[in-house]
């Protein structure tokens, strides 16, 4: 199989979170390419039975296309927590690293890779590792843009791969495990003002809508 479909897959199993269906412009943004492109791709999929595009609904995987898809995304996560935990590299470094790389990795080094990262369950972002046999261990979180005020919370996911936006959370210590709390929200989308574990900031809302929070 083209690599390019493997990503294609993963990335419709990422966007396919709270919803049904997936749009054609969504694979587009999200893979950073042309509609054209991405409707090429799509018909290549749906010829192969990785997905179903019904007109008007949009595209979603079917049980062999997610199958495939929760592989591709064991092995980038894998080797993300290797990166991080055994490399030493930054989190906001190794999600573009990992894309190049990713194709060419053997899956006896995957499996190795695991061994001496711990057996993670999670990615250096928060995102749940599918197990060998195929299954996504379920998360129960939200946005913390979302979270009640005054309700503790503690940091689940960073749902976003922008590298200095990851620097930022590295700096304040918002990382996945950290403990928060939302002390006061400003109206119409403004402002999010958060206690850390002692630590009083205020993001914005757009960030606050990409970390995720569960109950401690």
């Amino acid at each position: 199989m083209c690599p390019t479909v493997w990503f294609y897959l993963g990335e419709i199993y990422r966007l396919q979170e709270g919803h049904d269906w997936v749009t054609l412009s969504m694979v587009a943004e999200s893979m950073g390419v042309s509609l054209q492109a991405a409707s090429r791709m799509i018909r290549r999929m749906a010829e192969n039975g990785y997905i179903e595009h019904e007109p008007y609904k949009g595209i979603r995987l079917t049980p062999d296309g997610a199958a495939i898809a929760l592989m591709v995304i064991r092995r980038h996560r894998i080797l993300e927590v290797y990166m991080v935990k055994v490399m030493g590299f930054g989190w906001e470094e190794v999600h573009d690293m990992v894309e190049r790389l990713e194709r060419g990795v053997d899956d006896k080094l995957i499996d190795r890779m695991d061994a001496m990262a711990g057996f993670p369950k999670r990615c250096p972002h928060g995102e749940p590792i599918p197990t060998r046999d195929g299954v996504m261990p379920k998360v129960i979180d939200g946005p913390l843009s979302e979270w009640d005020e005054k309700k503790p919370a503690r940091v689940s996911r960073v749902k976003t791969h922008d590298v200095e936006k990851l620097r930022y959370l590295r700096d304040v210590s918002l990382i996945p495990g950290r403990l928060v709390t939302v002390t006061a929200r400003s109206p119409f989308n403004g402002p999010v003002h958060l206690d850390c574990e002692g630590d009083r900031f205020v993001i914005g809302n757009e960030l606050a809508s990409e970390l995720y929070v569960e109950a401690p």
